[in-house]
């Protein structure tokens, strides 16, 4: 049976990233690569919903990476499973970049004024604009490495490390936030913060070898009532512990705070998903089916916003958040309509192969 409590936690966390994002734009905090603030308030105390996110919605979505990828290698060979998220992942990451993303590179680089009026050779630029494109990309890129890594893994453990994971009980569940907290102190990359390699590898591995476990879940759904005020706690905290300052760099993405924050939120929502969510209906299905392409295109609705009319000076900030709210919806789900329908775009960009697959 198909668990949909995966799917919806993909879509709607997909939907927080968009919200995230608007927000991240036109942020007070001084975070660099975007427009940052364009209103006369002393604080824009709604940008706290960065904080109150910021922590777990990436954590969750490797989780439930790792999850998905236990119930594909249930059904399908390593050589499957790798060809299957070679297109979907890595062709739009790398050849999709070439062949539409830099057009996104090139909004990036116009919102942070990234050249700084240098005159630089066009090659150079050129490399600046595909470098700048991945943009939202790096999730599935680093999602590819992982599934490299799992299938070394698996050949290995054979089986013993999964059939492990399947006696996590609560405890275990608790103590497996010690390894997470030492996972998110290395192999984070520098100036790119978002590459936070070993943190994002564990929460995969995870997800495949514990989380996917109908009884581990089982946990989670018993639990939910506990890990749930944890987390409400935890994030509540961090968001005053934090507000005002940069959250997704160092040292605070790497404070105990943040990745218990990260961690025990993460759970709860697994564990409330699957005890109150696990449905299907014709909304839930729309959205599941389109949540790929939305997370793909949703930033270049956003940026041509921040670049064309909010940039200039046309548009009052609440019109610019407003219209970027709206542009990020309506323009990627226009691309992924078009592009999906347009050969060799459907494949580089969108990891579709000769035909429209859900």
């Amino acid at each position: 049976m198909r668990k949909y409590y995966l799917d919806n936690i993909k879509w709607i966390t997909v939907v927080l990233v968009v919200i995230y994002h608007v927000l991240y734009m036109y942020n007070a905090e001084g975070i660099l690569g975007v427009l940052g603030k364009i209103t006369d308030l002393d604080v824009q105390y709604y940008d706290v919903f960065q904080y109150a996110v910021y922590p777990w919605f990436m954590l969750v979505l490797f989780m439930v990476s790792g999850i998905s990828s236990r119930l594909y290698l249930d059904n399908h060979t390593d050589k499957e499973f790798i060809g299957s998220r070679t297109t979907k992942l890595l062709v739009p990451s790398t050849i999709g970049v070439f062949a539409f993303q830099f057009i996104q590179g090139i909004l990036n680089v116009s919102v942070g004024d990234g050249l700084g009026g240098l005159e630089i050779p066009v090659f150079v630029k050129i490399l600046i604009y595909l470098a700048s494109g991945i943009g939202v990309l790096w999730y599935i890129q680093l999602l590819w490495v992982y599934c490299l890594i799992l299938v070394l893994i698996r050949k290995v453990e054979k089986g013993r490390l999964l059939n492990l994971g399947r006696k996590a009980g609560l405890p275990v569940l608790i103590a497996l936030f010690i390894p997470t907290f030492g996972a998110a102190q290395i192999l984070n990359t520098p100036i790119i913060a978002v590459y936070r390699i070993g943190l994002y590898l564990f929460a995969f591995l995870m997800g495949y070898f514990v989380l996917s476990h109908d009884e581990v879940v089982d946990v989670l759904k018993r639990f939910f009532p506990l890990f749930g005020v944890v987390a409400v706690v935890l994030i509540t905290a961090f968001c005053i512990r934090n507000f005002g300052s940069n959250y997704a760099d160092k040292p605070v993405n790497r404070t105990l705070l943040f990745v218990s924050d990260g961690y025990f939120t993460s759970l709860a929502i697994i564990g409330g998903m699957a005890r109150y969510a696990d449905f299907s209906n014709g909304f839930t299905q729309w959205m599941s089916k389109r949540s790929f392409g939305l997370y793909v295109f949703h930033y270049m609705g956003i940026s041509a916003v921040a670049v064309l009319l909010v940039k200039p000076g046309y548009l009052s900030a609440p019109m610019a958040y407003l219209l970027s709210f709206i542009a990020a919806f309506v323009l990627a789900y226009l691309f992924n309509a078009v592009i999906s329908r347009i050969p060799f775009f459907r494949w580089a960009v969108l990891g579709i192969k000769k035909k429209r697959e859900a």
